[in-house]
């Protein structure tokens, strides 16, 4: 036993779901940047010393989604080794803080220091003008809370606090967003990442957004200036992370299309790509007015970009002007699409119901209009949810406008308020069937006759990502964002208020459900792998057109659906002309200048 031992135990909690067990998975999809990134400043902190000589700083990562965190056995295990420890609750969603909180009150009933951080903490304190009582009741119980970012060495002043047993109840930083630039690599080890689909992890390369989009949390948290690591700060991520066999990659940028560096950056890992032949491929997330930065899908995509994920959120303009979303132009989204289909990327988009226009029938409508005149591959439905830390939250809360109270529930995946035009039921139904709808055995096979239609196209990768989506959401009951391989349970873990079933009951009823639902998922994956094999088998596959992918001029896209049935599309039609008119007098201009 060494008293001179410092542990720091990072947890990624995971949330409920609605049976009151932890989502948790033999393999889960997506590996969390937060961990990563806390990780990485943990190992630095560690290198250079932060508690002094002697002081040995044994660091600990947990990713609930695919590890199950016992706080009893942590416990026991850090007061065998000995030494001090101190627990830090990471990347905390709203969502995840009932799970958080519930491991928290387990931790510190071990007597072992704990902390949380991440998006909910931060946009209350962003947002609200008083902390809400969940905070504060665990606030009382002698949890403390890290609001902001981790970087510019602020672990060193928590870790000397936790080893003086004096931790603060809160730690600030919300008004000093640090530089990402010379940061230590956001990393973890190979150990961890064998848990998730495949050897992926994740990194950003820069946060904070210009725009003002009311539902979003992140430019209450993060800033609306943007802070970017540098190329060298890639490369340097990019070759740590290889060297242990990691070498796909989800960047977590809110949209890296305004990254100002986007150029540099793509040139440095086009570099790596073809010069020292890394095998690297990368998601990342963009907004929907990207096709007009020259060259950035070209380099993107030769940088090993093969998959894109699109902020398109609705084709009502009313709609994205009600949120604040102004950047959307619905009559750039086909040209954009095409453009990404064309340099051979999977295209993602989500699509955000519940806007105060919509009714059932009008989201159900564009859907179909989606499926028909947008050459996506993917598409994730969310709920309008008024997130803490967000535009939308703040004014229903000033309005004392009802909110479901149970915070486990705000994963976009559940309605948690009352919509103007629609009854709950009528919401609820819209969002089910839109899921429905989009991933049915026929548009299933649309979307594999437009890859199959392409030299890039690659249908099978197609068939494995819209059955991942079908299946979580039909079969397993989650956001295909929280999905996984081999859902787990375990019986004790059960969210704290709900009685622990009786193992007569818990086990027959787990083991039945996932008979159930591999059997269902087996007969749905073998039915649509007979489309894909008749798809590729097709002695004309390469000929196949439909509206969504042929070429069409502009005066026959303002025949399209989405511009004609949608509210507002004439007038975007009528603006986009303007500005169009506008951008060329604005060139004539400055070539007759230059020509003076």
């Amino acid at each position: 036993m060494d008293l001179r031992d410092f542990h720091f135990i990072m947890i990624k909690p995971t949330h409920y779901d609605d049976d009151g067990y932890p989502i948790q998975w033999l393999r889960s999809a997506i590996p969390s940047n937060t961990l990563a990134s806390l990780n990485g400043l943990a190992e630095a902190a560690r290198e250079r010393n932060a508690l002094g000589e002697g002081v040995h700083i044994h660091l600990h990562a947990y990713d609930e989604t695919n590890k199950r965190v016992m706080p009893g056995k942590i416990a026991r295990d850090i007061k065998k080794r000995g030494g001090k420890a101190l627990i830090a609750l990471v990347g905390v969603q709203s969502n995840q803080f009932p799970r958080a909180a519930d491991l928290a009150r387990k931790f510190m009933a071990e007597g072992v220091q704990t902390a949380i951080g991440g998006f909910h903490v931060s946009g209350c304190i962003s947002m609200l003008d008083e902390m809400p009582a969940e905070l504060v009741e665990l606030q009382d119980e002698g949890v403390s809370y890290f609001a902001g970012e981790a970087e510019d060495r602020r672990l060193d002043q928590v870790f000397r606090d936790a080893w003086d047993s004096d931790l603060k109840p809160l730690y600030n930083f919300m008004a000093d967003l640090p530089s990402l630039g010379g940061e230590p690599t956001p990393i973890l080890p190979s150990k961890h990442i064998q848990f998730t689909a495949g050897s992926h992890s994740s990194f950003d390369l820069g946060r904070g957004c210009p725009y003002q989009c009311s539902f979003c949390t992140i430019i209450n948290v993060q800033g609306r200036k943007s802070r970017f690591r540098s190329a060298d700060d890639l490369e340097r991520i990019i070759r740590d992370n290889y060297e242990q066999g990691i070498n796909r990659f989800f960047i977590t940028d809110d949209n890296f299309a305004r990254n100002r560096e986007w150029e540099p950056l793509f040139d440095r890992l086009i570099a790596l790509r073809e010069k020292e032949n890394f095998d690297i491929k990368f998601i990342i997330q963009v907004d929907t007015l990207c096709h007009r930065i020259e060259n950035f899908i070209e380099k993107a995509t030769r940088a090993g970009v093969n998959r894109v994920f699109i902020g398109l959120e609705n084709i009502n303009p009313d709609n994205l002007l009600a949120a604040k979303k102004r950047q959307n132009k619905i009559t750039e989204y086909r040209e954009m699409l095409q453009k990404w289909r064309n340099h051979g990327a999977t295209t993602y988009a989500g699509y955000i119901i519940g806007f105060p226009g919509d009714t059932k029938e009008a989201v159900l409508r564009d859907v179909e209009i989606i499926k028909k005149e947008l050459p996506l591959d993917l598409l994730e439905f969310f709920y309008l949810t008024p997130l803490p830390g967000s535009e939308d939250h703040k004014v229903l809360l000033s309005k004392n406008t009802w909110m479901d109270p149970d915070l486990n529930k705000y994963d976009l995946n559940h309605r948690v308020s009352h919509h103007p035009k629609m009854t709950d039921t009528e919401w609820e139904e819209a969002y089910r069937e839109a899921w429905e709808s989009y991933y049915s055995d026929e548009h299933i096979e649309t979307v594999l006759r437009r890859a199959a239609a392409h030299p890039k196209g690659r249908p099978g990768n197609k068939l494995f990502l819209m059955m991942w989506f079908k299946l979580m959401v039909q079969h397993e009951g989650v956001h295909p964002l929280e999905g996984g391989y081999f859902r787990l349970k375990f019986r004790r873990d059960r969210r704290s208020g709900l009685p622990i079933e009786h193992p007569l009951v818990f086990y027959p009823k787990y083991f039945w459900q996932i008979v159930s639902k591999h059997w269902a998922s087996v007969a749905a994956v073998w039915r649509v792998h007979r489309i894909y094999k008749k798809v590729k088998a097709s002695p004309d596959r390469r000929s196949y057109s439909d509206i969504a992918i042929a070429p069409m001029d502009k005066a026959s896209e303002e025949d399209l659906a989405m511009i004609k049935e949608t509210r507002g599309g004439t007038e975007a039609v009528a603006k986009s002309a303007r500005d169009a008119a506008l951008r060329k007098a604005g060139k004539e201009r400055a070539k007759a200048s230059a020509s003076a």
